[in-house]
């Protein structure tokens, strides 16, 4: 377990860095006009909103940290 934290901190800290420097973003499609059975789409690139790479980064190391700090404490 100690080791599944500290990797899905890793990866969320990561994930969260790409998407704060700018580098995320995804394909929307948009139905713009519908008559009878034709449709005209238009496709758009959206940016991933930075909260949620800030919100990544810190739920990332939280996780790394706890890992690093849970497992066996022996006296």
């Amino acid at each position: 377990m100690r080791m599944g934290l500290i990797a899905i901190g890793v990866i969320l800290l990561v994930g969260g860095i790409w998407i704060v420097l700018g580098n995320a973003s995804y394909e929307s499609s948009d139905a713009v006009l519908e008559i009878g059975s034709a449709t005209l789409k238009a496709k758009s690139e959206k940016m991933i909103p930075q909260w949620i790479g800030i919100a990544s980064i810190v739920v990332g190391t939280l996780l790394a940290v706890a890992g690093l700090f849970s497992g066996d404490r022996r006296r």
